[in-house]
């Protein structure tokens, strides 16, 4: 069985909805088919964070499985899979025992009485990573510009003022992301440090000179001794070493660090050490 034309625009619909959610998912398709099997190649089919089938078609209970299985690893780890449901006879004939991964092909048994063999490619769709900058000088409308394309969503934040019986606060609210660049630059730099620091994001850095940094965590330690380990994490100043001078070189530094910081995760990852 393959999808209809109407199968294939709910399906479209589906993804456009869960990308717009920001829900990781994964994309199963069969390219290939040996003998008798229900799915047939261009099939296709959406799975959830479980390996659950949300919508579509790649084949009945002996082949949902092991897609599901592949599904669950590649959101995991962020790389796509493929995999081959083959009868055990196929599989011993060729000297491969079922789970084992040869030249990037995950070999799978298919027990279905049909004995036919199917090869599903399972892509993840993961949400955009999210990076927090904080300020509204020229490297971070640099750097804001730079992550939008190379697949960042960018939430850009300046200092909420308000002002109240002659008094007036500076702060910044933002929630969960994955980085954080503190690029207020003299504009709120405390208290946008504090609420990087404060809600315990996988990457925080400051762009300004490590004197100035040191001095803004000294206070920020005086004021709440708890945070000093995490200020210890901060990257300061942010980016790779590359002798940056412009904002434009200085918010490329950044979003290397940043690009490397996401990468290797990914690869660690993959290695199962985490």
């Amino acid at each position: 069985m393959t999808l209809s034309l109407s199968d294939h625009m709910r399906l479209e619909a589906e993804m456009q909805l869960l990308k717009a959610k920001g829900v990781p998912f994964a994309m199963a398709t069969v390219v290939r088919t040996v003998d008798a099997t229900s799915a047939k190649p261009g099939g296709k089919a959406l799975l959830d964070l479980d390996g659950k089938i949300l919508i579509g078609w790649v084949g009945g209970g002996c082949a949902r499985g092991a897609v599901g299985k592949a599904a669950r690893e590649a959101i995991k780890t962020g790389e796509p899979q493929f995999i081959s449901l083959r009868p055990q006879e196929l599989l011993e004939s060729e000297g491969v025992i079922a789970g084992e991964l040869r030249d990037g092909v995950r070999f799978n048994r298919n027990g279905c009485p049909s004995k036919g063999t199917m090869d599903v490619f399972v892509e993840p769709v993961l949400p955009l990573p999210k990076i927090v900058i904080c300020g509204t000088g020229l490297v971070a409308m640099a750097l804001a510009e730079l992550a939008t394309r190379f697949d960042f969503k960018v939430l850009a934040h300046a200092a909420v003022r308000t002002d109240l019986n002659t008094k007036v606060t500076q702060g910044f609210d933002f929630d969960t992301c994955d980085f954080v660049v503190v690029a207020t630059q003299g504009n709120g730099d405390i208290e946008a440090l504090r609420a990087a620091v404060s809600g315990g994001f996988r990457y925080v850095s400051f762009v300004g000179s490590r004197r100035k940094f040191d001095a803004i965590a000294a206070k920020l330690v005086a004021e709440n001794p708890t945070l000093e380990p995490y200020l210890k994490k901060v990257n300061a100043p942010a980016g790779l070493s590359i002798n940056a001078i412009t904002p434009d070189e200085i918010a490329m530094s950044i979003l290397a660090e940043i690009t490397q910081l996401r990468r290797a995760n990914f690869a660690i990852r993959d290695n199962g050490d985490v």
